[in-house]
């Protein structure tokens, strides 16, 4: 499957997750407590990925009972699978499909590396209403980024070039590092201000400019 490919992390680069966890968290917990147990999520979710494998609609549902415990506030019985539940219905960022639609029409191939459930990010690519012609799912790999096992798959799927490859992504942590490590040419989307290190190839507040950005770093 030769070409210029270009993939992408789907969770906070495709779609807006935090709008989505969020949500759930103001339903649960209120919404003064909600911005501030967001970001606590975030920081709980990796450390129940690096414990085992498990399908990521386990790994929601055992950090938001651990947010919940942690916090102090009680979580109504059977609601631990609220965050899978919502899941399909997460938005896309708004500018997503015009730009993924976009790089189509330039003539690139489009593949998801994903931490998801191969089933709920199903849910998620009809949202975003391009088709892509890879999709690998953390239970093809049995392992959740920054691992590898996303990216050896990738290209073991595809044999693409490495030259011609770029990977996009929100996440420094599961994403923009292990590219580095993997000697992989990446954009991040920086979408909340942070400041990275090491340093990406590009940088973008969204992804609206991606396909002119990609046609810079991969020339047709």
């Amino acid at each position: 499957m030769a070409g210029r490919w270009a993939t992408f992390d789907c969770y906070g680069t495709l779609i807006d997750w935090n709008a989505g966890i969020g949500a759930v968290l103001e339903r649960l917990f209120g919404v003064e407590h909600a911005p501030r147990l967001l970001e606590r999520y975030h920081e709980l979710e990796p450390g129940v990925q690096a414990e085992a494998y498990r399908p990521y609609a386990v790994v929601l549902g055992l950090t938001l009972e651990r947010l919940a415990a942690e916090s102090g506030y009680g979580l109504p019985e059977g609601e631990s699978a609220m965050l899978a539940r919502s899941l399909p219905e997460w938005p896309p960022f708004p500018e997503v499909p015009e730009a993924l639609a976009e790089l189509r029409r330039r003539g690139w191939s489009l593949g998801v590396l994903s931490n998801c459930d191969r089933e709920l990010l199903a849910a998620s690519q009809l949202a975003l209403g391009v088709p892509f012609d890879v999709t690998v799912a953390a239970g093809d790999v049995h392992s959740y980024k920054p691992a590898h096992g996303h990216w050896e798959r990738f290209f073991e799927l595809t044999a693409a070039e490495r030259g011609r490859h770029v990977h996009v992504a929100a996440s420094l942590f599961h994403d923009v590092v292990p590219a580095s490590e993997l000697g992989l040419t990446s954009v991040w989307v920086n979408r909340l201000g942070e400041a990275a290190d090491p340093r990406p190839a590009r940088e973008l507040p969204d992804i609206e400019a991606l396909p002119e950005t990609l046609d810079e770093l991969v020339p047709a």
